[in-house]
């Protein structure tokens, strides 16, 4: 399962964190994987190289880590369509994506 953890301050989206694997086809044929991960690089790639934002970033194998450091209320919109987003593939995919929020 993918676990989506967005985590908030003073009801902002400072970041978000994905862990973990779909494990709805093999490696390289999995279409909720590859759903999700397209839309969360396409998130980070927005704030970071479109916005102009200052992220800490980290990935790896089933996981990636974006946190925000500046222009946070610019990236609200970018993040909040990503949730929105992945809010839709939760329900379709509800044994495949998990969403939680966390205050930090």
């Amino acid at each position: 399962m993918i676990r989506v953890r967005f985590h908030t301050a003073c009801d902002k989206i400072v970041g978000f964190t994905l862990d973990g694997h779909a494990g709805a086809g093999i490696s390289g044929q999995d279409i909720v994987c590859a759903a999700v991960s397209s839309a969360a690089y396409m998130a980070a790639n927005t704030v970071t190289e479109i916005i102009g934002a200052t992220a800490d970033i980290t990935v790896h194998d089933g996981y990636m880590q974006v946190t925000l450091t500046d222009k946070i209320a610019d990236c609200q919109d970018i993040l909040s369509g990503f949730r929105l987003h992945l809010e839709a593939m939760q329900e379709q995919y509800p044994k495949r994506v998990h969403l939680m929020n966390t205050e930090v």
